[in-house]
């Protein structure tokens, strides 16, 4: 005699327990989806689910339509490419990073917002207006709307479009901002400053770090205070958790050289990743083409208890996503489509980035054991025929 068992009856506690034992995020999205019950039984922002591997959020390509508000990820996990319905990420819009799952966008306003791709979640950070370094906004001045005075004394006018394109290069999180239960930091990294600017959950202006100038390379949040990166590999320990920011400094591996800085957060570890680049020409049809090629990277780790610096020669089941996101490192063998001992990096060289440049853009898998580059699967040589405004970012599916 068979039974038939309605699996839609089953007890909210019981459905609970089993969403709580899933650890993939598309996993738990088609478990939800099952039926009302099981959507009411399991919480719409999952906090259990692990960090996912990084996605590829890809530029749109020429034959696209420039005001499509779809956008495309590419995730190496699956090997497959996903469209999102993100209108805030259009091409009139700029955006200076991705940090625990959240893009942060810059627009011809004031404005600055976070959204976190795929459960449309918004938040606003300070405006532009409130960086100490601009001491005047007026939106009807046409062409010089910001007023900012260097550190030297010097006033110089910026009009949206600059402000929104050059002002800030990066911005990442001390954790994600939707845990409604806590406090998270965002410091952003000044482009043509080297400053450091830094704002609590609910400020409603930017402060600058005033003794971490020129420490602009790279920035990551590490055992409760960020570290920043200077060009030559000095370290900055800013904690900004205090009344005022109490900066340290840690010094310089031996020949540290190259051309660009990361740091990265590996479990109670810190690396720096120094990446290596060559300036190449190709003509193409009488055309000209200057470029720049990533050809190494080299991997430092930090020794705490020195402090002291330690080659890494390999980085075993380790991988490391670095370029305009916040630097990341998985352990490969927890996901499909991840290599270990290797790093996946992208392009965060604005002034080689703008729209429609000849070539293409600098990202690949570099592989630590023999030095060698290969493309990513979603991304063959010629692929756009050409560089799209904005490159492409890695950004880390999450749900809440």
């Amino acid at each position: 005699m068979s039974t038939t068992v309605d699996w839609s009856e089953l007890q909210p506690e019981l459905i609970e327990a089993i969403g709580k034992k899933l650890r993939v995020h598309k996993d738990y999205v088609r478990f939800r989806a099952v039926c009302s019950n099981w959507r009411r039984s399991t919480t719409k922002t999952p906090k259990h689910l692990p960090c996912q591997l990084p996605w590829l959020m890809l530029p749109q390509s020429s034959n696209q339509n420039r005001q499509s508000h779809l956008r495309s990820f590419f995730s190496l996990s699956d090997n497959k490419i996903h469209r999102l319905s993100l209108p805030e990420a259009s091409n009139i819009r700029r955006r200076c990073g991705s940090s625990h799952g959240w893009l942060v966008i810059l627009e011809e306003t004031p404005a600055v917002f976070l959204i976190n791709p795929l459960t449309r979640v918004k938040h606003h950070l300070p405006p532009l207006s409130s960086f100490p370094n601009v001491t005047k906004f007026n939106f009807f001045d046409v062409g010089r709307e910001y007023t900012l005075k260097t550190s030297d004394g010097d006033v110089y006018t910026c009009n949206l479009k600059e402000m929104r394109d050059s002002f800030i290069k990066k911005v990442v999180f001390s954790s994600s901002p939707s845990d409604e239960d806590s406090d998270y930091f965002a410091l952003a990294i000044l482009n043509q400053t080297g400053d450091l600017a830094y704002c609590k959950k609910g400020d409603s202006l930017w402060k600058f770090i005033d003794n971490a100038q020129s420490y602009c390379e790279d920035v990551v949040y590490h055992k409760g205070c960020f570290y920043a990166v200077s060009k030559y590999g000095t370290i900055a320990v800013c904690d900004i958790s205090g009344p005022l920011p109490d900066v340290s400094f840690i010094p310089t591996p031996p020949q540290v050289g190259g051309d660009m800085q990361y740091l990265v957060s590996l479990e109670d570890e810190l690396l720096l990743v120094t990446r290596y680049l060559e300036l190449g020409f190709d003509v193409d049809q009488h055309q000209l083409d200057i470029f720049y090629k990533t050809t190494e990277f080299r991997v430092c780790k930090l020794v705490l208890n020195g402090p002291i610096w330690e080659i890494v020669s390999k980085l075993d089941e380790w991988a490391l996503f670095v370029g305009e996101n916040s630097s990341m490192a998985f352990r490969a063998s927890d996901f499909q489509g991840c290599k270990g001992n290797r790093i996946y990096f992208t392009d965060d060289y604005s002034e080689w980035n703008y729209d429609g440049a000849n070539g293409d853009h600098d990202l690949g898998v570099y592989d630590l054991e023999d030095g060698s580059v290969v493309a990513l699967p979603c991304y063959p040589r010629k692929f756009y025929n050409g560089r799209r405004w904005p490159p492409p970012i890695w950004i880390t599916p999450s749900l809440h």
